[in-house]
């Protein structure tokens, strides 16, 4: 339930932006059909309080039974043409309880944004999970209000639909909605912004990851981030996480015998 290396994305963006100028014209919105379920009521006896509960359970054993996991990255900074300035490809690998290495398999395009952006973001990511950046930017009452909205259908997943609201101005923590599946109280979707501003170059910054549940563990699918850059228009940053290899514990079997209550 932490967010802090993705929001750190946008940070190596403002960089980017000094860099590698772009058009003004915005980057269309891109259109979720997951969402088109509209918003439903919420169901009687759920609270706030509740699903942080929840949540910080749920969480808690599923990370103690993962023991490692692969997957395919595919980094891409894009123009608000849709032209790709900068990719690279390869293989991230994470071994309980705080390793992770990433294997690059290909680059593409300018090797200016790749030294500037993507690689450093790469290496937050496996700095963080080493315990070697400490943010608390996790999703609890600590650092979150929730306010529940309703429920909805979110592609295979129902959903709870709440606003998040920091409880501080901090630019590891962000303001926005999410949606939290209804049985594994997990993350389904975030969409947001940072709650504080992160620079001068950057004038307005927003993001959405998506979660994909892979037996019982929810890991990242897609991170898409809309950076409007001062004096060099928007730019885009995606990262797509595809071909998971997931290898657990016996605590699967805890996991499933503690499934959410609704």
């Amino acid at each position: 339930m932490k967010l802090s290396c993705k929001l750190r994305i946008l940070v190596m963006l403002a960089v980017t932006g000094l860099a590698v100028g772009v058009s003004a014209q915005a980057i269309p919105e891109r259109r979720d059909p997951t969402l088109a379920a509209s918003l439903e009521p919420l169901r009687s006896g759920v609270t706030e309080e509740h699903v942080f509960a929840e949540m910080a359970s749920h969480n808690e054993l599923r990370s103690a039974s993962l023991l490692d996991y692969t997957a395919l990255r595919t980094y891409q900074v894009v123009d608000p043409k849709g032209k790709v300035h900068a990719e690279e490809s390869g293989r991230m690998e994470y071994h309980a309880p705080d390793k992770k290495t990433f294997i690059v398999t290909s680059e593409k395009g300018s090797g200016l944004i790749r030294h500037l952006a993507l690689s450093p973001l790469i290496a937050s990511e496996i700095e963080a999970a080493s315990g070697k950046q400490h943010h608390d930017s996790s999703i609890t009452p600590a650092n979150y209000s929730l306010h529940l909205l309703g429920e909805q259908q979110v592609g295979p997943y129902r959903c709870f639909v709440a606003q998040a609201d920091p409880k501080r101005l901090d630019k590891y923590l962000f303001e926005g909605r999410i949606w939290i599946d209804i049985q594994d109280f997990a993350i389904v979707r975030i969409e947001g912004h940072p709650a504080k501003k992160l620079s001068f170059w950057i004038e307005r910054a927003d993001f959405v990851r998506e979660y994909q549940k892979i037996e019982e563990f929810w890991v990242p699918r897609r991170d898409e981030t809309f950076v409007q850059v001062r004096l060099y228009g928007r730019k885009v940053l995606t990262i797509d996480h595809q071909d998971y290899t997931v290898n657990g514990t016996s605590n699967r079997l805890v996991l499933q015998t503690s499934a959410g209550s609704f």
